[in-house]
């Protein structure tokens, strides 16, 4: 029948893609070098709305940095929180200031805002549910000392418990990061995180930041990150070390789950990365494909041995990159796979359709597509 051959192509382009981005993933050397000394002087920008609760950790942990505390300053940008954050006494910098908004996007409005203070040309992102490691700034500045680059993308992982909420979203995350670091391997690079995204103010200023993508609410990173490689990809790298892999926390509910997954894939199809667009269109088709399988087995329409084939297909593919990238962030035990790999294609295609008209809550306000 047509549909099973048109949906053996399509399973069959998103395996060959995956084990494309697996090999780039051993393409990207782990660098964990620390042996120069430190030079780089970094503005670390932290938008935040409500995150007293959790800024005292991502502080402490600045504080904990293996890096000359006169060699960085942290600007936290206040995006209209209702409640009020004190900081407390730091042998670092710390400048809490008032977000200016002048368009749909919170978080490029805040980083524009810090911008016109920053106190250095190096300028690192994060998140205010962060927790950074000790070598964090040594290993991007002995990175920068060794290479001419002007852009660095880095990991980010979750600290999870045991609850199949949690672990799943740290294996959906782990084949975001193998995609990401892949994509890097074999140079068409698409992806990053703002909780670990470092430039200079130079470059930004030369990218004309983000004018041009600031009319959607997210993507601080990506579309930066795709200005970027457009222009200049030689002086944008990735920095794979396990010296530099920033922690966060997962969603504690499905609701904030899906839409916070929502609100990132809310972005994809304005990529300007023609690599991005294909490898998310062929992601959704897939899980899509899967899910129209199983109902017409169900329904008689064709045995159920060839939905079985192609899920146990494409669950041996994803496995390979998931492993190979948890191993790197965390080293944990997986947990869950074989129950997270029967939801995800429900979840993901849910999440992929209700992107495309779907409004969205993030901290407190709605945002539109």
């Amino acid at each position: 029948m047509l549909f099973s051959i048109i949906v053996s192509l399509i399973i069959l382009l998103y395996c060959l893609a995956i084990l494309a981005l697996i090999y780039g993933f051993k393409k990207v050397t782990t660098i964990n070098y620390l042996g120069l000394k430190p030079k780089t002087k970094f503005s670390i920008i932290v938008p935040f709305r409500n995150e007293a609760k959790n800024l005292p950790a991502l502080l402490e942990s600045l504080s904990k940095l293996n890096y000359p505390m006169e060699l960085f300053e942290v600007i936290l940008v206040d995006d209209e929180s209702t409640e009020e954050f004190q900081v407390s006494s730091f042998k670092f910098q710390v400048s809490v200031i008032k977000n200016i908004r002048v368009t749909n996007s919170p978080k490029k409005d805040a980083i524009v805002t810090a911008m016109q203070i920053v106190n250095s040309n190096w300028v690192i992102t994060t998140d205010a549910d962060c927790i950074v490691p000790e070598n964090w700034l040594l290993t991007l500045d002995n990175y920068i000392q060794l290479h001419d680059v002007a852009m660095i993308a880095g990991a980010v992982t979750y600290v999870c418990t045991n609850s199949f909420l949690h672990q799943f979203q740290q294996l959906d995350l782990a084949s975001l990061q193998g995609a990401t670091i892949g994509s890097f391997g074999i140079n068409k690079g698409f992806m990053c995180n703002g909780a670990n995204f470092a430039y200079t103010k130079s470059f930004f200023q030369e990218l004309n930041g983000f004018e041009g993508n600031d009319k959607i609410a997210s993507g601080d990173d990506v579309f930066l990150l795709q200005k970027a490689i457009a222009k200049s990809p030689e002086k944008v790298h990735y920095l794979k070390s396990e010296n530099n892999i920033v922690i966060t926390k997962p969603m504690n509910d499905w609701k904030s789950l899906f839409y916070q997954r929502v609100r990132w894939a809310s972005k994809t199809g304005s990529y300007q990365s023609a690599v991005g667009k294909r490898l998310g269109l062929l992601i959704f088709t897939g899980n899509l494909s899967l899910i129209l399988l199983l109902v017409l087995s169900i329904f008689g329409c064709i045995t159920v041995v060839y939905p079985l084939l192609i899920f146990i297909t494409k669950a041996i593919i994803d496995s390979i990159l998931i492993y190979k990238t948890n191993h790197f962030l965390c080293k944990s035990k997986i947990s869950y796979l074989l129950l997270s790999s029967m939801w995800y294609p429900f979840f993901s295609s849910s999440v992929a359709i209700y992107s495309l008209f779907g409004k969205y809550e993030w901290k407190g306000r709605s945002f539109t597509k």
